[in-house]
């Protein structure tokens, strides 16, 4: 790992710490300043020169300050001569705007793409992208990782004879297919309609819930009100237990409080590819780290080996 040099922006400075332990690297420096106009300015304070670049930033709030970081860090290191750069996306927050559903709408996701492209990223690692389709937004290869298996080793702590996963959406049932064959466990799925005014309604329950251990699983949980919809109904078939889980814990406008105040949520499970402010932590939230798993990554791509075999390893698991 001596030709390898990684960076973090000021997005989530802890998780890159966490990733350079596990690959026994140091995390170089970053600084970043900002102009008189407001323009901001990015130096990276290790050598790049003919290294391969790892680049690691989330995009969370304030989500443009930190593109804005990610797009000079790119533009630092291609100008310093790296070798390949290669962004470490835990978190794509523009992967939600991947289609076009209404007149005259922009697709971020896809243009973001094309702005990290075009600002010399040469390779892309992400962690659960919000829909497949995304992965196509990139012009460069994109190693595409998710949080199962960590998410699967927490919950196999528990009794799982009687449990049900619960997609908040047909959308995200497959995922949670898969996460359920991971913990043997049955699954199930919301008929979910969303309202022009963000408004969310689930009018039914597709799957087995009464008298089980239920473990919503989604991809990200921003204001929760999906969640919270979904709890309403689920109650009406009257699950033994509820636990919530997902990747991105964003908990925006106060969601987590108003999750945590749900007298049959037992337990909030997110990963740490955003940042939780201490000060919103509640007793009833558990997050675990994905650093591991980012850092093999990062480790195969270095050495030119397959990063599908980490998928190989969680089919395998039991």
């Amino acid at each position: 790992m001596r030709e390898i040099a990684v960076f973090s922006g000021s997005a989530h400075p802890e998780l890159a710490e966490e990733v350079c332990a596990q690959l026994g690297v140091p995390l170089s420096g970053t600084r970043v300043s900002r102009f008189a106009n407001d323009c901001l300015e990015v130096q990276l304070r290790a050598n790049c020169r003919e290294r391969d670049v790892f680049l690691i930033q989330p995009l969370v709030r304030p989500v443009q300050e930190h593109l804005v970081e990610l797009l000079l860090m790119c533009d630092a290191a291609r100008g310093a001569s790296a070798a390949r750069i290669n962004v470490v996306l835990p978190h794509y927050s523009y992967a939600r705007s991947d289609k076009k559903d209404a007149p005259r709408i922009s697709l971020g996701g896809r243009l973001v793409a094309d702005l990290l492209v075009a600002a010399g990223a040469g390779r892309v690692l992400a962690m659960t992208l919000h829909s497949p389709q995304v992965h196509g937004f990139f012009s460069v290869p994109v190693d595409h990782l998710h949080a199962r298996r960590e998410l699967a080793a927490y919950f196999r702590r528990y009794d799982l004879t009687r449990t049900t996963v619960v997609s908040p959406d047909l959308g995200n049932a497959k995922e949670a297919a898969a996460f359920a064959r991971m913990i043997g466990a049955q699954v199930a799925a919301g008929a979910k309609q969303r309202y022009p005014d963000d408004r969310v309604s689930i009018s039914s329950v597709i799957g087995d819930v009464a008298g089980r251990d239920v473990i919503v699983l989604d991809d990200e949980i921003a204001k929760g009100s999906t969640v919270l919809e979904l709890l309403q109904r689920l109650r009406q078939s009257g699950p033994r237990s509820v636990r919530v889980a997902c990747t991105h814990g964003l908990f925006a406008a106060g969601a987590l409080k108003r999750l945590s105040e749900q007298p049959d949520v037992l337990e909030i499970v997110c990963t740490n590819t955003v940042p939780v402010p201490a000060e919103e932590h509640t007793d009833k939230l558990r997050v675990l780290t994905v650093a591991p798993a980012l850092a093999e990554a990062v480790r195969r791509i270095h050495n030119g080996e397959s990063v599908s075999a980490l998928f190989d390893a969680e089919r395998a698991m039991p």
